[in-house]
């Protein structure tokens, strides 16, 4: 399973036509339409090249200027994710220490920071 948000624009004017359009498609979900002429959608497919196809339904809509997928999220990610998760130390080594806030010196990754 997949699940990718998208922004589809389109002239303020026809906004109105186009989230119906959208509507009928039955290929997403709307979760926010912006009187300026844009609407956030979610494209749900069981991988990503359906996720494409029902992207491509967006984009030839009719009044449609632009549908782009901006994130995408697949089950395996989040499997992968949550194993990386399991076999990391739940708090950073620095962070156990009784250290001065001050002495500390971050530089993007306190897990690789020893004092």
């Amino acid at each position: 399973m997949t699940l990718s948000s998208c922004v589809v624009r389109c002239h303020p004017q026809d906004l109105e036509a186009v989230r119906q359009r959208i509507e009928e498609s039955g290929v997403c979900d709307i979760h926010l339409v912006d009187k300026q002429g844009y609407i956030i959608v979610t494209i749900e497919g069981e991988n990503i090249e359906e996720e494409i196809q029902k992207l491509k339904v967006l984009q030839f809509l009719d009044g449609v200027l632009s549908a782009e997928m901006v994130y995408s999220y697949s089950e395996d990610q989040l499997d992968a994710l949550r194993e990386d998760l399991e076999i990391q130390d739940p708090v950073p080594e620095i962070l156990e220490k009784d250290v001065p806030a001050e002495q500390i010196v971050y530089n993007g990754d306190l897990k690789k920071k020893f004092i």
